[in-house]
């Protein structure tokens, strides 16, 4: 079984669209974890309506190992709420994750809102990025694939991390197991966030961000000031 994890907050647009495409592909033999952070939206009766289970979230990091604590599967799949994954999504990255024999694999990103030339960016900065760099500097983020008794052995999330926390989970699951990018498919993203902070705003924060993380370390200051859900406020 596969428990996919998704932690939440005030995400009544975007994941009837996430549970949607969950529901279309060809593979049954999963759970759907809802860890949710306090929403005042309909997102919890959503989730209920579709059958997930809910459970108290946090920050993303907190509802990520909250919801593997509670998972029956043997593989964990970690999805942000504003993503949605192509059909046959399921079968094909499971078939890839055993071809390669992985533990813990990652997935390419693809923006569906964006235009043509933002999408192109995107996939330079970010697909080619973490591809070129896979043997050596491992990158998540938005869809995370491990087998839980890995997951575990990690600790999960380090709760501490203010900003690419995921980042840091892959970094330290390839030194106990083994680390690969899915090729076969990718999954689809909001670019909500690049809309609400900027392009070229974004694309620096995170090109500091992994700076930081190779000569200093893991974020734990606000020097980055994340925040968890802020795209409707005015």
């Amino acid at each position: 079984m596969i428990s996919i994890i998704v932690p939440t907050l005030n995400e009544e647009k975007y994941l009837p669209l996430l549970l949607k495409s969950i529901k279309r592909q060809d593979f049954s033999d999963y759970e759907v974890i809802v860890a949710d952070a306090g929403s005042k939206d309909k997102t919890v009766k959503i989730a209920k309506n579709n059958g997930c289970r809910v459970i108290p979230g946090g920050l993303p990091a907190k509802g990520r190992n909250d919801g593997a604590k509670k998972a029956k599967g043997d593989l964990l799949f970690f999805v942000d709420a504003d993503s949605t994954i192509p059909d046959k999504f399921m079968s094909k990255a499971l078939k890839e994750f055993t071809a390669k024999k992985l533990d813990f694999a990652v997935f390419g990103l693809l923006p569906i809102e964006s235009k043509k030339i933002q999408k192109i960016a995107f996939n330079i900065c970010y697909n080619w990025y973490i591809f070129a760099t896979e043997k050596f500097l491992p990158h998540a983020s938005m869809g995370v694939l491990v087998k839980k008794d890995i997951f575990m052995r990690l600790n999960g999330y380090d709760e501490t991390i203010k900003l690419a926390e995921d980042h840091d989970l892959a970094r330290r699951a390839k030194k106990i197991s083994k680390y690969g990018i899915i090729r076969s498919v990718k999954i689809f993203i909001s670019d909500r966030r690049l809309r609400k902070e900027g392009w070229l705003s974004t694309a620096v924060k995170y090109f500091l961000c992994e700076l930081h993380m190779i000569f200093i370390g893991p974020v734990r200051s606000d020097i980055f000031n994340y925040r968890f859900n802020h795209y409707d406020e005015k």
